[in-house]
């Protein structure tokens, strides 16, 4: 049968009853926005990407492309917002070329949201969707679970609240492009400084009607700059208290070595020193 394989949770369950405590979810961080300006839509990530408290990748690509017209940001686990656009965006070229005509924001999204609905959030992928069609300008988010909001202005991720806050204080209709994509940088570096699980630079993709124009490293909040202080210290700075010195041949005396040779019959015995 197609699908997930739960066989393992008469295992764990046992497991628990003998006190072994239950395998936990890793959850990742992540801070993505997206803002509809007057002819458009910006949207915007860090590129942190972790794996628990380690930062597995400085520069990671979190927004994805869909169709030329549509783009998509993702948070959650990296492989599954990956591979979900992937396989959304192959679905949506081929409605494209069966209909001849562009593929629209809200197509993307119910294909997206049937997609995830039907695994109950056993895909990791928080996704935020935008783009220009014909219809005009439109701005989705989609949960892991299949639920969908559309709104001028949004946010995810873990330093989502943080972004959050930069929106609600500065967000105004009739935005221009410039300033949208200085109010969606700065709400992803507002993540960056406010939330462990975000971090590096910041990407921005300006969609509109005529072409998507992709920014990648748009703002490098944290280049890596010369040190300070040099750490490497002179000899003799770590006292030595106690020095012994073991000889090949005095081994022995130490370790016991056995001759050993193989199990099968006939077999060469290994050499090994003595």
């Amino acid at each position: 049968m197609p699908g997930f394989d739960f066989s393992n949770y008469n295992r764990n369950a046992a497991l628990h009853a003998r006190g072994v405590p239950l395998p936990k979810a890793t959850s990742t961080g992540t801070t993505i926005v997206g803002c509809i300006f007057d002819g458009g839509v910006v949207i915007a990530a860090d590129t942190r990407a972790t794996s628990g408290p380690i930062v597995a990748d400085k520069n990671c690509e979190k927004l994805h492309y869909i169709s030329p017209n549509i783009w998509c940001a993702g948070a959650g686990t990296a492989a599954d917002t990956e591979f979900t656009t992937a396989l959304i965006s192959s679905q949506l070229e081929l409605h494209s070329l069966s209909t001849g005509r562009k593929p629209r924001v809200v197509t993307c999204m119910t294909l997206l949201k049937q997609h995830l609905f039907r695994y109950q959030g056993h895909i990791g992928a928080y996704l935020v969707v935008a783009g220009v069609d014909p219809t005009g300008t439109h701005l989705f988010t989609v949960h892991a679970h299949g639920s969908t909001d559309k709104l001028p202005y949004v946010t995810m991720g873990s330093g989502s609240l943080a972004a959050m806050s930069v929106f609600e204080t500065q967000w105004k209709p009739k935005m221009t492009q410039d300033e949208a994509v200085e109010l969606c940088s700065q709400a992803i570096q507002s993540g960056i400084f406010n939330d462990l699980g975000s971090g590096s630079n910041v990407d921005v993709a300006v969609i509109t009607g005529e072409k998507t124009v992709l920014k990648r490293g748009y703002v490098r909040p944290n280049e890596r700059s010369q040190k300070l202080k040099s750490y490497i210290f002179p000899k003799g700075t770590t006292a030595v208290l106690n020095e012994k010195i073991i000889r090949k041949e005095d081994l022995g005396n130490y370790v016991s070595v056995h001759e050993l040779s193989t199990t099968e019959e006939g077999g060469d015995k290994m050499e090994v020193d003595t």
